[in-house]
């Protein structure tokens, strides 16, 4: 049987891949906060070895058991923090990354066999397949920096380096990105004529915010690093302090911004407050421009999830970081930031048309 390989019309095909994009921009979504949950109950370093293809198989006999958690015995992980875990709790780790994993490798197969079937179909051009071969190399990228994230804490110190772990969140949000900005392209390529400087301005303020977000999840990798977040439970102080005094402890000075609680914490907490700050009057910005419907709630569920985002952070700290609120605020940053992007792709749309020329249902 012949696959049909005659192309199929232009709006169709953008609407195809579009919808397949989006698919996997949710798995990613899924995979980012279910990486949150691995971290946080400390499951992330129960699988001490990387087989990209005979570990999807997961363990069928008491002897595949035995065996896996003698590997996990050898570790440092068991032996300065787990020592005496039973093969039942062994378990319990086990399978929280091992589903990490096989969403991973999901993620991979639900990406690759479409492409090569867009590709065959000759549904996408030249230049939209580079971009999706290079968003593919990012996600192989991905599991190797997730690998190498993992190998950091399997020598001596039973924690993984917060430099790669932090990389490992940075370029999971970098695919997001990359696959959401392209479904968006894809579904909205147009841009109308003219210029308007008031939606000029509130485009760079736009894009000033989400790389205020972005700072956000890198300092928010940092703080998971490291865990600041079981320390200074206190809000709006730092145990007392406005700016602690163990702000400059450690030597020499610039160690301070990726090792010392306090410091790290503070800077994470420094951004919240710009992002509490610079939400409302981008919102308030935008509404006076006169910008269309969709845009309108777009600004508003933006406004709406950054007060929720750091309502989040806020009781994860106070509750000293518990499973259930640290993962809904690492996908709520998620959110702040795919609602940024949206945003960003909107006005992107209609910056360079008049104000009062923009349809209400544009875009």
């Amino acid at each position: 049987m012949s696959i049909d390989t005659s192309p199929l019309p232009g709006v169709r095909a953008r609407v195809y891949v579009a919808r397949w994009l989006l698919a996997c921009s949710a798995l990613v979504f899924a995979m980012v906060v279910l990486g949150g949950v691995t971290r946080l109950t400390h499951s992330g370093l129960s699988i001490v070895e990387w087989q990209p293809l005979v570990g999807a198989i997961p363990p069928l006999t008491e002897h595949d058991w035995s065996e896996l958690f003698e590997k996990y015995r050898q570790t440092p992980e068991y032996q300065k923090v787990n020592l005496g875990m039973t093969l039942a709790g062994f378990k319990g780790i086990f399978w929280l990354e091992y589903f990490h994993r096989l969403l991973g490798r999901l993620i991979g197969i639900v990406f690759f066999v479409p492409l090569l079937y867009f590709l065959l179909r000759r549904i996408i051009d030249r230049t939209l397949a580079w971009k999706l071969a290079g968003i593919f190399l990012l996600g192989a990228l991905q599991g190797a920096m997730g690998w190498y994230m993992v190998a950091s804490g399997l020598v001596d110190d039973p924690r993984v380096s917060q430099f790669r772990l932090t990389a490992h969140l940075v370029l999971a949000f970098l695919i997001y990105a990359a696959m959401l900005w392209t479904a968006l392209t894809l579904l909205a390529p147009q841009r109308l004529p003219g210029v308007d400087a008031r939606l000029a301005r509130i485009r760079r303020m736009a894009w000033v915010f989400t790389a205020l977000v972005s700072l956000m999840v890198i300092s928010g990798g940092f703080v998971a690093g490291i865990r600041a977040g079981l320390a200074y439970n206190t809000f709006p102080l730092m145990n007392g302090h406005i700016v602690p005094p163990e702000l400059f402890m450690i030597e020499p000075w610039h160690r301070n911004f990726f090792y010392n609680m306090a410091t790290v914490q503070f800077n994470h907490r420094l951004i919240a407050w710009a992002l509490a700050l610079f939400a409302p009057w981008l919102w308030f910005q935008a509404r006076a421009a006169g910008l269309p419907r969709r845009l309108n709630a777009i600004c508003n569920l933006l406004l709406i999830a950054v007060a929720a985002q750091i309502a989040l952070g806020i009781g994860t700290l106070l509750l000293a970081v518990p499973v259930g609120l640290g993962a809904a605020h690492q996908g709520g940053a998620l959110v702040v930031f795919t609602l940024a992007l949206m945003l960003n792709h909107g006005l992107r749309a209609i910056t360079r048309g008049a104000t009062a020329g923009v349809p209400q249902h544009a875009l």
